[in-house]
This record gives C-alpha cells, structure tokens and sequence, in this order.
C-alpha cells in the first residue's frame, strides 16, 4: 500500500476503532446493546478536538434486581493526540451531566460522569483502556474496560477489515463480576460493527457511524 492511502488507512481505522468522536464537522452516532447494558448516544464535531451530544444509558444488576436509567448531556475532547509513521495514541476525556432514575428509588437524581481514556492503534493492532465515574447522590456506579484486538489481514481503506477484539469490562454497585467479551469486529471507512458473546453466554452489540 502506498503511504498516502496507509496514511488515510490509517486515519480511518483510528475514527472507527476508539475515538469518541469524528473530524470535524462530523455526527458520531454509537451503540452498545447487551442484557444488562444499554447504551446510545450522538455527538457533533464543532472542532478538531471538541464535541458536544446526547445520550441515554440503561444498566441492571446481575441479579436483574436494581436498574438505572441515566440521560446525559455530553462533552467530549481530545485531551492529546501522537501520531506515528504507521501508528496512532489518543488520550480523550468525555463529561457528561443528567437525570438519573431508578427501580429502588423514586423521583430522579443529577449524575454527573466524568471519564478519560487512551487507545493504540495500527492499520494491524488495537489498544484501549477507558475508566467513567458515574456518581449522584446516594449512587457510585464507577466503570473500567480494557480492549485489545488484532486484524486478520490487511485491506485497502475501502474494503472490509475485519478484527478479533476481546473486551473485560465491569461497573461498581451493579456487578460483582468482570465481564469478558470476544468480540468479531468488520471496520469499513465510517462505521464499524461488533457481535459477541460473554462468558456468561449472553449476546453483545456494538456499533459506531460517522456521517
């Protein structure tokens, strides 16, 4: 592959393996759909380093007992960013701000979760950890994951590419287990696309699209 297209091979792995949000003047929409974790949000570019969106999240315990429903307002910015040769590092911090509710409590509370990750990436190999801080009055639901991934083989920046990525994740006050995930990424330009399954064999959704 000549440098030009690997350099923007590259760029478009790195928009669809970890970053929060696109290029500027781009809408990032993303989801994350499983038994007890439910997630959906959008942003919207204003700079090269800055977006601003909306989002809602629903969590349940593991025993499917408690539940909390979480609508957001979101922040996010590119804290820093080292570009390599054929290599990429990011630093991102994202804060968003929202009423929560619950099944084990009435009305709503104000949740404010801030949170910052890193990920490495190649057109090849794929690195990320990210930690949120989901904190209101009476509730600490703090959250931590770390991915790896590899691809298969090497495509052009406008074929397919698909990747092996296996997440462990897990979330303070609503599990007591660590969540592993094997995950079959397909990476094509703007989107990327993931199914798996757990080691509780329960089914995992993931999506991402730039536009």
């Amino acid at each position: 592959m000549k440098k030009p297209l690997m350099a923007c091979a590259l760029w478009l792995c790195a928009a669809a393996q970890a970053g929060p949000m696109g290029f500027k003047g781009s809408t990032m929409a993303m989801g994350d759909f499983g038994p007890n974790w439910r997630e959906g949000w959008v942003n919207y570019a204003t700079t090269p380093r800055d977006a601003f969106g909306a989002g809602a999240l629903w969590m349940r315990s593991d025993d499917r007992l408690r539940s909390r429903t979480f609508s957001e307002l979101s922040y996010t910015r590119l804290v820093q960013r080292w570009n390599g040769e054929h290599s990429q590092a990011n630093v991102w911090f994202v804060l968003g701000a929202g009423p929560v509710t619950g099944n084990d409590f009435g009305g709503s509370r104000g949740m404010l979760a801030p949170g910052l990750s890193a990920d490495f990436e190649t057109t090849r190999v794929y690195l990320s950890a990210s930690a949120r801080l989901y904190r209101a009055p009476g509730l600490r639901h703090d959250y931590a994951a770390a991915r790896a991934g590899f691809s298969f083989y090497p495509v052009d920046y406008d074929e397919v590419q698909p990747w092996l990525v296996v997440e462990a994740r897990r979330m303070r006050g609503l599990s007591e287990r660590t969540e592993v995930t094997p995950m079959l990424r397909l990476i094509h330009k703007r989107y990327f696309v993931e199914l798996g399954m757990n080691q509780q064999r329960e089914a995992r959704a993931n999506f991402m699209f730039i536009f």
